[in-house]
């Protein structure tokens, strides 16, 4: 049998980045984690920690995370299923990936119903919709929202509909680095902005116009920072459609190739084991997103 303590140990260290922070959410001194976290490898007979910084999760102790998290999500069905054991604590704490431009557009609108009817907390974490999904992988979270389709063995994925991005600049950019009109092949030696080292973005878009190669271009991980960026002239780039609406029917911010879109089909992915709790917000986000995202384009 599993000693849950030991396991909600592992799961603290690494959703808390360290052994101090977790030794505080669990109410314990740093000393009893670290001893939970040897007597666990000691019944496992191998480590479940890397011990880095931040500490990471081994394969073995990625097996045990996953469990963890479908552990929590059929503790939450049982205690609603027999009141009595409900102890009446805080409302359910649910941790889930995504990427940082849903989580700047449709995520709090269509999420805001949900949250409230079924009394859950959410414990964000942001990724780039390129490689959310190994935050599944690694065991850290109950659920993703992402730009892979594949779902990991155990788990199931469901396409959402597609976040619509335009490749945009400021008037002042557009006017001075095109005077005579935007050229596909001009782009890749102008500055564009880029969300951090994983976002294939303007790459996938350059491609598509026949631009091959890199191109100079700033790093902003912030959805918010990124838009100023472009807004102040710093750079071209994508920019998903909805957070923009206003500065482009305001001419704040133009469209450097109007009519040349580019579609990024989202997955919700969840475990198959994730109870009812899963199976409601996969029904919800079935029907939510219909509202903010696109049927991806041909």
């Amino acid at each position: 049998m599993f000693d849950y303590k030991l396991l909600a140990a592992l799961a603290a260290v690494v959703e808390q980045a360290g052994f101090e922070r977790a030794a505080q959410v669990l109410g314990l001194s740093q000393s009893a984690v670290s001893q939970r976290i040897k007597l666990l490898e000691a019944r496992v007979g191998q480590p479940v920690l890397v011990r880095a910084t931040p500490p990471t999760a081994t394969e073995i102790g990625r097996r045990l995370l996953n469990h963890v998290q479908q552990v929590r999500l059929l503790e939450r069905d049982l205690q609603e299923q027999v009141p009595a054991l409900d102890e009446g604590g805080l409302p359910e704490r649910l941790r889930l990936a995504l990427n940082a431009d849903s989580l700047a557009t449709w995520w709090a609108p269509a999420l805001g119903e949900f949250c409230a009817e079924q009394r859950v907390l959410l414990d964000l974490v942001v990724e780039d919709q390129e490689v959310g999904l190994k935050r599944m992988r690694a065991g850290e979270v109950a659920g993703c929202v992402c730009a892979a389709e594949r779902p990991l063995a155990g788990a199931r994925s469901l396409a959402l509909g597609a976040m619509r991005y335009r490749a945009l600049a400021s008037p002042a950019f557009i006017a001075r680095h095109f005077p005579d009109g935007v050229m596909a092949a001009q782009l890749a030696r102008v500055p564009a902005i880029v969300f951090g080292p994983d976002d294939q973005l303007q790459h996938r878009y350059l491609a598509g116009l026949g631009v091959a190669g890199g191109f100079a271009h700033h790093l902003c991980p912030s959805s918010e920072g990124f838009v100023r960026l472009i807004s102040a002239g710093l750079g071209w780039g994508l920019v998903p459609e909805l957070q923009v609406e206003p500065a482009l029917a305001s001419g704040a911010l133009q469209e450097i190739l109007p009519g040349r879109p580019l579609d990024v089909p989202l997955y919700w992915h969840h475990w198959r084991n994730g109870g009812e709790l899963m199976a409601t917000l996969t029904h919800h986000l079935r029907q939510a997103t219909k509202a903010w995202l696109v049927t991806p384009a041909v």
